[in-house]
């Protein structure tokens, strides 16, 4: 009997990675306020990777609590420019003042992902990207921003380089997955060394 796999998190794009990869898995979303969580870890110096992986290990112990025996994917993503983390814009404003102050420099994705059974960590990796964004115009900001929608609040970066967002970078280095938010080669690798997925 194959091992029952849990997905913390919600994000339908995490999601959709892990169907087309073929895996068989169940969505339960972790109840933890990141922003509590993060707020310790910066005044003591954790890099923006580290945040990443303690939140995706944070949400994959609270899933694992309630799911004892089931193997839980838990997942974190931040976005840093120097030593600036971004967030999710929370307004179409605060997504216009991201891009301006992205625009013309290189920040990182920093993509956490961990497998956790029962309360224990079996594994963790955090794949890292640069990407570089094209200088832009601010009115070309906001004409971009009236175009994508909402949609520029639903990442850290308030873009989504598998849309529209692919317009806004003039060099990408780093791995795909890693950029929309799941490093999935080395996930798959680690589940099929468990035994978890065929392979």
């Amino acid at each position: 009997m194959m091992q029952k796999i849990i997905l913390a998190s919600q994000s339908p794009f995490r999601r959709t990675l892990l169907q087309n990869a073929g895996l068989s898995f169940e969505t339960i979303s972790a109840d933890i306020d990141e922003r509590a969580a993060e707020a310790p870890m910066r005044q003591t110096g954790a890099t923006p990777a580290d945040i990443a992986e303690v939140l995706a290990i944070a949400k994959a112990m609270d899933v694992s609590a309630r799911i004892p025996s089931a193997l839980v994917i838990g997942c974190d993503q931040t976005l840093s420019l120097d030593e600036e983390i971004y967030h999710k814009p929370e307004s179409m404003e605060a997504a216009r003042r991201h891009l301006l102050s992205l625009s013309g420099k290189t920040h990182q994705l920093n993509s956490a992902v961990v497998l956790v059974k029962d309360g224990e960590l079996i594994w963790s990796h955090t794949g890292v990207a640069d990407l570089t964004m094209r200088k832009l115009d601010p009115a070309f900001i906001g004409r971009h921003l009236a175009r994508v929608g909402d949609v520029a609040l639903k990442s850290v970066g308030a873009y989504q380089i598998e849309g529209e967002g692919i317009q806004l970078f003039e060099k990408i280095e780093g791995d795909y997955f890693t950029i929309v938010g799941l490093p999935l080669l080395a996930l798959l690798e680690k589940l099929r060394e468990l035994g978890a997925i065929d392979g």
